[in-house]
């Protein structure tokens, strides 16, 4: 299982075998804060009860050590060393003070239970699988279990929900039968070979469904101060730390934040990826933005030609299916930082689902779900494409209105059981890859507390979407930066589908349709809407892309055993 996620943490390895072999903890670190071997895990508690490993960070660590330095000893600078004094002292309820991105098992060698969680949004994962004679199987990536013996079979349920709606990591089923994922914001306990899940986290129920009617300028203060503090937290490693950077706002707030808490010298490294397309390529306008700065730019392009082998080691390192030639993209981002000497990189994801920024908040779609954008030439799935049964295990999402108004039940959704969790699954795999580590500093709690409880014309007004925090950003910002419309981060996927990539993605789907997941498709129906696609009848390639995926998937269960792990 260790070696099976050795692309984690390629800077050492470490095991833990409990005294009556209740307990096995493997880990593989990638060393950010402690580089010394005292931050190594699996790592003990002072008084030798609990075992921890973790993968992620606690931001918060300097001021938890400081509130806890009367009442443990600490032997490390390591922020794990700080998750284990303070689940010590507070068990539990820990997790309210922790303010980071983190799934951690800690064993009680006295009790003989263990205790897992994972944070608030899920941007690190973990996955669990338990056996009949009561054994529990937990690990970061689904590979680790199915390197434990689990067998690699498809879930039919959650693939018919996936090829019929477009939904994934939607939900705690997985693409694979018998393993499920911890839900973000969720933990358990294992005792006595029975497994207990909790909700411990859910922005919905801190928030109430009452809007923040103080003063707008009593928010905008509140937020910056917060944006602030959550950017210098996330600044925290012993290691380089550097930016992604797009072209629109929310990656210029970021940058302008850096600035704001490192001062206008900063020169930590940018990275940002193009294809050479200026159709889509926003290189002009990150340009633009570090005109005026000392920030060295490091620019990657993705061609055509390095699709087809860096798609089939994304999907391994995936699972599960992902989301097409922007996750290559950013794959490949990830590697060029690596290579320039950086191991942690900031991005700006989150903004838009906490501020509106969505053209379908306000519009009566409700976004790329269900199979609800429906022209003939905008249809993201293909259904009618599936066999009759197997469609008939396909269940839509039933996300709750907890809300008494649209706008905050679609940003729920999107941050509980769709936009996040699936981008959170995406770059926590591209960016371990290349054994780096990505902090999202707008994925913070508290920003999300304050966005989500002001009214909607503070986010949507005539029009413009996130207008309070295009206001907060002019404080910092040039207009030219904040004031224009969101430009979503695309590639030529479908022009490249269609022209270079055109028999490579026509093979894809032939291996998809004589495969593994043969057996859930129509394959005269799926050649005559490829065909349809290839010349040019459709604009939306979400649902070649999904054959494409199934394909690289069926590639990769063909071959032996021993070559997949």
């Amino acid at each position: 299982m260790r070696a099976s996620q050795a692309h984690r943490g390629p800077d050492g390895v470490g095991l833990y075998v409990d005294a009556e072999r209740k307990a096995v903890l493997g880990h593989n670190r990638l060393s950010i804060i402690d580089l010394s071997a005292g931050g190594d895990q699996p790592m003990t508690s002072a008084d030798g009860r609990f075992v921890v490993v973790q993968n992620g960070e606690i931001y918060n660590y300097l001021e938890l050590k400081h509130e806890l330095a009367g009442e443990y000893s600490f032997r490390t600078s390591s922020d794990t060393e700080v998750l284990l004094a303070a689940y010590t002292k507070w068990g539990v309820e820990c997790l309210d003070r922790l303010v980071g991105m983190f799934a951690f098992v800690i064993w009680d060698s006295v009790e003989k239970t263990a205790f897992a969680a994972r944070d608030r949004f899920g941007v690190k994962p973990l996955y669990y699988h338990q056996e009949v004679d009561g054994t529990v199987l937990l690990a970061s990536e689904i590979k680790a279990l199915h390197a434990a013996g689990i067998p690699a079979a498809p879930d039919d349920e959650t693939w018919a929900t996936y090829l019929a709606h477009g939904l994934y990591d939607h939900s705690e089923q997985t693409f694979w039968a018998q393993i499920t994922s911890l839900p973000g914001g969720h933990c358990l306990q294992i005792r006595d070979g029975r497994i207990k899940t909790k909700k411990w986290y859910d922005v919905a129920e801190r928030i109430g469904v009452e809007f923040d009617d103080r003063p707008e300028h009593e928010i905008r203060e509140e937020y910056f101060a917060l944006m602030k503090d959550s950017v210098t937290l996330r600044f925290r490693s012993d290691v380089p730390v550097g930016i992604n950077l797009s072209g629109g706002l929310d990656s210029s707030s970021l940058l302008g934040l850096v600035h704001e808490v490192q001062g206008e010298d900063s020169d930590v490294k940018v990275f940002t990826f193009t294809t050479g397309d200026a159709a889509y390529d926003e290189l002009k306008w990150v340009e633009q933005m570090l005109a005026q700065t000392r920030h060295p730019l490091v620019v990657n392009q993705l061609t055509p030609a390095d699709v087809p082998a860096l798609a089939a080691e994304v999907q391994t390192l995936q699972d599960e299916p992902f989301g097409g030639l922007p996750t290559l993209a950013y794959a490949r981002l990830f590697e060029t930082a690596k290579k320039n000497g950086v191991t942690v990189l900031l991005d700006g994801n989150g903004m838009d689902e906490q501020w509106g920024g969505y053209d379908y908040y306000c519009t009566e779609s409700n976004g790329h779900l269900g199979g609800l954008i429906q022209g003939t030439k905008d249809r993201a799935v293909r259904p009618d494409c599936l066999t009759p049964e197997f469609a008939s295990l396909a269940k839509p999402i039933t996300a709750p209105n907890i809300f008494p108004d649209r706008l905050r039940n679609l940003q729920y959704r999107d941050i509980r059981y769709t936009k996040i969790p699936r981008a959170m699954r995406f770059n926590d795999r591209v960016s371990m890859r290349a054994a780096t580590e990505l902090r999202e500093p707008f994925l913070d709690h508290r920003l999300f507390e304050i966005a989500m409880r002001q009214p909607n014309e503070r986010k949507i007004d005539k029009g413009v979407h996130k207008r309070m925090l295009r206001e907060i950003a002019r404080n910092y910002l040039p207009h030219t930066v904040s004031d224009p419309p969101k430009r979503p981060i695309q590639t030529p996927q479908r022009e490249w589908l269609r022209g270079p990539l055109r028999e490579w993605a026509a093979s894809m789907v032939e291996t998809c349709l004589s495969g593994t997941f043969g057996s859930y498709l129509d394959a005269a129906s799926v050649r005559r809407e490829a065909n349809a696609f290839f010349d040019g009848g459709f604009d939306n390639s979400f649902f070649i892309w999904q054959w494409i995926g199934m394909g690289l998937l069926a590639a990769r269960t063909a071959r032996p055993a021993t070559a997949s792990i």
